[in-house]
């Protein structure tokens, strides 16, 4: 039987053995089940989940809300999907069954690939890892800065690697839409800068 996914990369959801989405209904909810898949399959310990759940404001028994949350997301995804671990709780889902685990993964081999010599291959992999994204990264979670900006950052390399691996297979005119699009975001990206000036001159512009 295929594993409960999860999404964090955008909206939070969990997405069942047969591809449809399980209705993870609440802000609190979705935001538990954002810190459990960012650590999944390792133990998350009480009061950091009390912490990232609740933003820095917990409820005055927070142990015993967090208890009762537990309980909530287990029946939506079934007795076995959160253990309760000595000091606090772990998501029983490997890491490549969460969009952003799985991203890294498909992310750092793309970019093996490109520094080996291979852009189809990059192009193919950062393609599928790039594919994964569904909005902002842990969306759900209250505070979500520190890190929602490393997978942003990690999200804009792999998006110069597949630019840089697309202009090695003379994919140019392709490119140019995303990356003026990119330079105009991000206009203090040397980089990206100098791969829409390498993407204008394979245009002959």
């Amino acid at each position: 039987m295929d594993p409960v996914r999860y999404r964090i990369l955008g909206t939070t959801q969990a997405l069942g053995p047969d591809g449809g989405a399980v209705p993870v209904g609440g802000a609190r909810l979705r935001a538990l089940l954002t810190v459990l898949a960012l650590r999944a399959g390792r133990t998350v310990p009480v009061p950091l989940l009390v912490d990232e759940v609740w933003g820095g404001e917990p409820p005055a028994d927070a142990t015993g809300a967090l208890q009762a949350l537990v309980g909530r997301l287990r029946r939506v995804l079934g007795a076995d999907a959160v253990a309760s671990v000595d000091g606090g709780y772990r998501l029983t889902a490997a890491p490549d069954d969460v969009d952003l685990h799985r991203f890294e993964r498909l992310a750092g081999e793309g970019l093996r690939a490109l520094a080996d010599g291979d852009p189809a291959k990059a192009g193919a992999l950062l393609d599928d890892a790039l594919a994964l994204w569904h909005g902002p990264a842990l969306a759900d979670l209250p505070d979500r800065t520190a890190e929602a900006a490393r997978a942003g950052t990690r999200r804009l390399d792999a998006l110069r690697a597949r630019h840089t691996a697309a202009l090695a297979l003379g994919r140019a005119e392709q490119c140019l839409p995303e990356l003026t699009a990119l330079c105009d975001a991000h206009p203090l990206d040397e980089p990206l800068q100098a791969l829409r000036l390498r993407a204008l001159r394979d245009t002959g512009r």
